[in-house]
């Protein structure tokens, strides 16, 4: 059997799936991610398909740089659909899930991690880290729509915008793991250097970074003369190149990537809310956040039944992996809005569809690279079931769920998508 033919039809069908999948689903209780795991697993089942067995604990450095790359294309893609103006009040609910939720499923996570699977100090301040920000490329399905389309009510736009923020907030504490488990958990002289360089510096740094990248491709794309303008291409290839310049040129000084590139996104935004551009950067940077995830779902599925991680579950792991979807997640998202004045049903989806996904992966990978932990293999089998089970559980229940509450709030449950747009013209054009 040619191997290289029948890896380019294997990829030649993801890459078909990736287009068509998202529009046969739209009426079904699945998710695209659901089938993405599912073809992974009978790839690597298939005695007929020369796919890799694929293990992240002997892949460390692909793994690690697959997953940056996939989160770094939905980062900016969630920054440049957002039109709500950055503020205190107009962005209440998300300072609120970043501010208690996060910090209160990274502790509670931890100590799940050391009380019920036996983890040290650091591997179960890994294992919540990890385990504590909102996906933003598994969480597509529930975030808003496309730029300027108005498709931004509060539970969208509280996801959309937590998913944009919390993966690199909740680097300092994948950061301070790796400072414990260095440096031994009774010394603590880290503290010090850890929050002036791991938190001031590095947030400080990704912030600031990420304002001044945006508000130069801001002035380069909508605002030097009208014909040698970024925008005047209508090139959304544009947003990969503002994805990659705004990252690497924020990790090269030691800040947050993740950070810069949703501030490079909202700032870009800022500068100009109602050109049409948004959107051709949008479309493009979503077809390449499908077609990468695809790809790593797809090697998720793979690592799945290739068992050696699976193998590491017990019923501990299964335990853990229940409480924080079932209790951790929803109780650190419905105490954070207290006070707040959402109707209880919204708060009770934003709390449950805490979606965890690709940014896990990515910081265990980067983790393991950087130190050795006690307990990996347990804290990787941790952290795929989760992934898994949400993957499943809020893949099924995200459709009805959100028609349900639309049709509460009297709104259209099924939002028109760019394919059903490129389609419709299709059909005029004919």
């Amino acid at each position: 059997m040619n191997t290289y033919m029948v890896t380019l039809f294997i990829f030649g069908a993801i890459v078909l799936l990736t287009a068509w999948l998202p529009l046969a689903l739209r009426h079904m209780p699945l998710s695209l991610p659901i089938c993405c795991v599912v073809i992974g697993m009978l790839l690597t089942w298939t005695p007929l398909a020369p796919f890799p067995r694929i293990n992240p604990l002997d892949s460390r450095e692909l793994t690690e740089h697959l997953t940056e790359f996939v989160v770094i294309v939905a980062l900016m893609g969630a920054g440049l659909k957002i039109d709500r103006p950055l503020g205190w009040r107009r962005w209440a609910m998300t300072w609120r899930l970043l501010g208690i939720a996060m910090p209160i499923s990274i502790g509670m996570i931890a100590l799940l991690g050391w009380g019920v699977l036996g983890l040290g100090a650091a591997s179960a301040l890994l294992l919540g880290a990890a385990l504590a920000p909102t996906d933003p490329v598994l969480a597509g399905d529930i975030q808003v729509g496309p730029p300027q389309t108005g498709e931004e009510d509060d539970i969208r736009f509280a996801l959309t915008s937590e998913a944009g923020l919390n993966d690199g907030l909740s680097f300092p504490f994948v950061m301070a793991a790796i400072a414990v488990t260095s440096q031994g958990s009774n010394d603590h002289g880290w503290i010090a250097h850890w929050f002036a360089f791991d938190v001031v510096w590095r947030l400080t740094a990704g912030i600031a970074l990420g304002w001044v990248t945006g508000r130069i491709l801001g002035y380069l794309t909508f605002k030097v003369p009208r014909s040698s303008r970024i925008a005047k291409t209508g090139d959304g290839l544009a947003a990969l190149g503002f994805t990659c310049l705004s990252y690497g040129a924020t990790e090269l000084i030691h800040g947050y990537g993740f950070v810069a590139v949703f501030v490079t996104a909202l700032t870009l935004r800022s500068v100009e809310r109602q050109s049409s551009f948004h959107g051709e950067l949008h479309d493009f940077g979503e077809q390449i956040e499908r077609l990468l995830m695809m790809v790593v779902l797809v090697g998720f599925g793979s690592a799945l039944a290739e068992g050696s991680l699976i193998s590491h579950v017990d019923w501990r792991v299964v335990t853990v992996a229940v409480l924080t979807l079932a209790i951790v997640r929803p109780a650190a998202g419905w105490i954070s809005p207290i006070g707040g004045q959402q109707p209880r049903a919204e708060k009770l989806i934003v709390s449950i569809f805490g979606i965890r996904g690709l940014g896990s992966i990515y910081y265990l990978a980067y983790a393991s690279g950087r130190a050795s932990f006690n307990g990996i293999e347990v804290i990787w089998a941790t952290v795929f079931l989760i992934i898994l089970f949400s993957v499943i559980v809020h893949g099924v229940a995200v459709t009805p769920v959100m028609r349900w509450i639309d049709r509460e709030r009297g709104t259209d449950s099924l939002r028109p998508t760019t394919m059903d747009s490129q389609q419709t013209e299709n059909q005029a054009d004919a």
